[in-house]
């Protein structure tokens, strides 16, 4: 199954660049231009989805939280605790 997901992964990025390329002709009408535009955005969409479920899949295999962790801001730790924070 993971073979399935990375080989339409590597797909749908050589239709990318195929769309990529076909934009950046002179030759493209508008219409023809909106087409690609749309097919491009539907694309990126589909590789990000690919790419947030493997990272999730890793993140499991590795016994990690699957939320982002979220860096901490520069000066918390100067703050006494009973100040407040504004």
């Amino acid at each position: 199954m993971a073979e399935n997901k990375s080989s339409s992964f590597e797909s749908s990025l050589d239709r990318l660049k195929a769309v990529v390329d076909e934009l950046e002709r002179e030759s493209v009408d508008l219409e023809r231009s909106v087409e690609l535009f749309k097919e491009g955005r539907a694309l990126v969409a589909r590789c990000e989805a690919l790419l947030k479920n493997a990272e999730e899949t890793l993140r499991a295999a590795d016994g990690s939280v699957a939320a982002p962790s979220v860096p901490e801001r520069v000066g918390d730790d100067e703050r006494s605790n009973d100040e407040t924070p504004f």
